[in-house]
């Protein structure tokens, strides 16, 4: 197997708007999913991302703060899986639960050093 990276963009505006319970319930969903994924033993890792960062421009001269606050430019978070394939990692990524919000997820196959 070798290891993916799901880069996942987008969806919060219409996850802001649940509810506290349908909130809940998402992030139910969500930790069913990554523990499906480690029984199969498929996961690596990953986790939300916050929405502040820093960017490094012209060779790290300089730093821009940068409140990353909406749209689909928003990375929400990433996860780490081991797949068979580029397609197989994609087949897993359709089974994301924040697909419910119309998010985008990147599949990038790490490449080994």
């Amino acid at each position: 197997m070798r290891d993916f990276l799901f880069i996942i963009r987008g969806g919060q505006d219409r996850y802001n708007q649940n509810s506290p319970e349908e909130m809940q319930q998402h992030m139910q969903d969500w930790q069913q999913w990554m523990d499906t994924l480690a029984q199969k033993d498929m996961l690596v890792g990953g986790q939300p991302l916050m929405n502040e960062a820093k960017t490094l421009i012209d060779g790290g001269q300089k730093i821009i703060d940068r409140p990353l606050a909406e749209g689909k430019e928003l990375i929400g978070g990433y996860l780490l899986i081991k797949a068979n394939s580029l397609e197989h990692a994609a087949g897993v990524a359709k089974e994301c639960p924040s697909n419910e919000y119309h998010c985008s997820i990147e599949v990038r196959e790490i490449s080994p050093m």
